[in-house]
């Protein structure tokens, strides 16, 4: 799929979502960052932004990229109309053709998975260099497909957080890998349905 395809696919996709209220937060986000000082975060993929505009709420200043314009838009007049345009910048990104600059203290990259063409571990290893000593990678990917979902091939393999960790390919010495699990929790979908999930969760922290 070619980045124009995989730009009309995107924009379908949250085109088809209707725009609402200030969207909410992943909650392993908001498990991850609460009690950690502010500073500068990058949310790859930012979809909805509901994650960056809570980040820009709790102090964060916030770089948000999709490949999506539809989002990127989104994002932004969201931002304007709860006063957090001068903490939130929406950029759209191909994260397959290369990386957005400047080093980060929080980069958080949910549910980052798509049938178009990306190079997911060469984008996290960028995401990893990214990072300012004692800075922290989230990563949280699908564990399992909700009945929502644009995923829903039965035959689909999900890769633990360790094995993502290990297909980024970082020096223990500068990474540290601080959490790699799979909990479970109920989501609510964009039409008010409920299911159990599973989420796959990395945390690295770089301590060099």
């Amino acid at each position: 799929m070619s980045t124009t395809d995989a730009v009309a696919f995107w924009d379908g996709v949250h085109a088809a979502r209707t725009a609402g209220g200030k969207p909410r937060p992943n909650v392993r986000l908001t498990e991850t960052v609460t009690g950690l000082p502010p500073g500068d975060a990058l949310d790859l993929g930012c979809g909805a932004g509901g994650d960056a505009l809570w980040l820009a709420g709790q102090g964060w200043l916030v770089t948000a990229v999709d490949i999506s314009a539809v989002a990127v838009e989104r994002l932004a007049g969201l931002a304007r109309s709860h006063g957090l345009d001068e903490r939130v910048t929406a950029l759209p990104y191909d994260l397959h053709e290369s990386f957005p600059p400047g080093s980060f203290d929080l980069i958080c990259a949910h549910y980052l998975q798509t049938p178009c063409v990306l190079d997911r571990a060469t984008a996290l290893r960028s995401a990893a260099h990214a990072l300012r000593p004692g800075g922290r990678l989230l990563v949280v990917d699908h564990g399992s497909a909700a009945p929502w979902s644009w995923q829903q091939d039965p035959d689909t393999r999900y890769p633990s957080p360790r094995e993502v960790a290990a297909g980024i390919g970082l020096a223990p010495e500068t990474w540290t890998v601080e959490r790699a699990d799979a909990p479970r929790r109920i989501a609510t979908g964009p039409d008010g349905r409920t299911a159990e999930v599973t989420d796959h969760v990395l945390v690295i922290r770089r301590t060099a």
